[in-house]
């Protein structure tokens, strides 16, 4: 699964200093890796406009694991040191979500986000993804609208969704060629643990978010002697990869509209949407039904009921950015203009984070890369288009919000075989897994899917926090706290944590609240 839609990666490998630990088939295929393990990279510092502590450096990986010595691509990594040597811990690694997620830029965000006393204990170190920005990136050639991924079932635009899912996956198969079936979590993993190689560490911590704790998990479960402090924040659920990720979005905003519903109804001398929750519910249904009929006018653009539907999915896991919406669709059907300056604004930037250094990217980078990996880690996509709309049907009836849009159908349908299985995630690694109650990519399903994945980890559960993504802001804040001691001492809590919400646990780093219109051109993403 971004600042906006957060995702985490990890890396993975295998060093020659516990090949004598290693089963016969792993240490075989150590001795090929060692020439990428036991590389120097040239650190430089990254950029002029950042600062001289942040450095990167270019590194090579092989392309396909099992053929280490043919084609390679290149990673770039970048690092801050720990300032203080007698109280380093070790490195740690970080990823913001995805796929497709740029990490290079992480380190710095990530000074100025971690409390002194854990920071001084590690190297921070970011990575784009293989694929992903400096990372010898990819790009399917696609077009603005071949990149808009929403797309609700309707019978008469069937057969135009299907052209689309089959044209973005032949270009991305043109584009690429074979290089495509190595853009998977699998791989990633696998170069997580050639950075720990070549960072001379023998264990590696780990913090990331959304998607980039997929990539812990996974890493986890192929290099447990190599998995030291693990972070994961805002959860996959690994048995629902990938489709099962999607359609998530459906089941989890039923009960965040229920919610929002009766907390708008209490406030009714503000917002004026209803006096009770059904009234509320018939404001906002009523709209979308007269934005069918004809289309709202917001901002610089014109708004159907399908455009509202998309664009607040997300808000209405943070009830008063939803109701604020909501009450600003309903003045612009009325017939008062809505300017971009006068739109409900994006009130959850989340900390700074600052460009990675290089020149222009390919404009679809990020939506390559994301099906790339969600098409290429599984095969359990449908193939057949009619069991897309057979399902997006049922789901929706099931889930009248969104549905249509999560079971509809998507490029994954006409990718190539994956080139291996799917990781099965179940071990017993002990890693501290972090969710808000209220999460709207990766809701508290999912969140619980990898805590019972994970046998040895500790939930830190913040009952009541809104937004995608729990660790940062004030490190007073009780699943702050819990991070932080974890990340300084090793140790777990005794048992899982129930945090209440605290004020900066509202909303979260980087999806949080979605400013309106939300349905341009963009990739998505955990």
């Amino acid at each position: 699964m971004r600042i906006r839609r957060l995702a985490p990666v990890l890396a993975v490998g295998v060093t020659a200093t516990l090949v004598p630990a290693l089963s016969p088939a792993q240490a075989s295929a150590a001795v090929p890796l060692q020439r990428f393990q036991n590389q120097h990279p040239a650190w430089h510092r990254c950029d002029t406009s950042t600062p001289a502590a942040y450095q990167c450096a270019t590194i090579e990986v092989p392309l396909d694991y099992d053929h280490p010595n043919r084609k390679t691509i290149k990673l770039a990594i970048s690092r801050m040191k720990a300032d203080a040597p007698s109280t380093r811990h070790g490195a740690i690694l970080f990823n913001p979500g995805g796929p497709g997620g740029e990490g290079l830029s992480m380190p710095v965000m990530m000074n100025g986000m971690m409390p002194k006393k854990v920071r001084e204990q590690y190297d921070l170190i970011g990575f784009d993804p293989r694929g992903v920005g400096r990372s010898t990136p990819v790009t399917c050639g696609m077009t603005a609208a071949e990149q808009v991924t929403e797309h609700p079932y309707k019978p008469e635009t069937f057969k135009r969704d299907v052209t689309w899912a089959r044209t973005v996956a032949g270009k991305c198969r043109d584009k690429n060629g074979d290089k495509l079936r190595y853009i998977t979590t699998r791989n990633t993993v696998r170069d997580m643990d050639v950075i720990r190689a070549v960072l001379g560490e023998k264990k590696i911590s780990y913090l990331g978010y959304s998607y980039g704790t997929y990539l812990g998990a996974v890493y986890a479960q192929m290099f447990p002697q190599r998995t030291d402090r693990f972070v994961l924040d805002s959860a996959i659920d690994p048995t629902r990869v990938w489709r099962g990720m999607m359609q998530v979005w459906a089941e989890g905003v039923e009960p965040a509209f229920v919610r929002w519903a009766k907390w708008t109804a209490q406030r009714n001398h503000t917002y004026h949407l209803g006096d009770t929750p059904a009234a509320v519910k018939k404001t906002f249904r009523d709209l979308i039904a007269r934005a069918d009929r004809d289309p709202i006018p917001y901002e610089d653009e014109k708004l159907n009921g399908d455009d509202i539907r998309s664009a607040l999915r997300g808000q209405f896991f943070s009830p008063q950015s939803a109701a604020k919406s909501v009450v600003s669709l309903k003045k612009a059907a009325g017939g008062k203009p809505v300017s971009r300056n006068s739109a409900t604004p994006d009130d959850a930037p989340g900390p700074h984070r600052p460009a990675a250094p290089g020149g222009p990217l390919p404009a679809d980078n990020t939506s390559a890369v994301f099906w790339s990996v969600v098409c290429g880690d599984t095969a359990a996509w449908p193939r057949d288009p009619d069991q897309y709309r057979r399902d997006a049907i049922r789901d929706k009836a099931r889930y009248p919000l969104y549905g249509d849009f999560s079971s509809n159908i998507t490029p994954c349908a006409f990718w190539n075989k994956p080139a291996e299985p799917v990781t099965a995630v179940h071990n017993r690694t002990g890693m501290l897994t972090v969710q808000n109650q209220w999460d709207s990519q990766t809701p508290l399903s999912s969140g619980l899917g990898m805590h019972r994945a994970l046998k040895g980890s500790r939930m830190v559960y913040v009952k009541g926090g809104e937004g995608h993504g729990v660790y940062y802001g004030d490190p007073r804040a009780c699943a702050n706290r819990a991070v932080n001691t974890y990340l300084s001492t090793g140790r777990l809590p005794a048992r899982d944590v129930t945090c209440e919400t605290s004020g900066n646990q509202k909303r979260g780093p980087r999806k949080g609240i979605v400013p309106m219109p939300r349905h341009t051109p963009g990739a998505p993403g955990f």
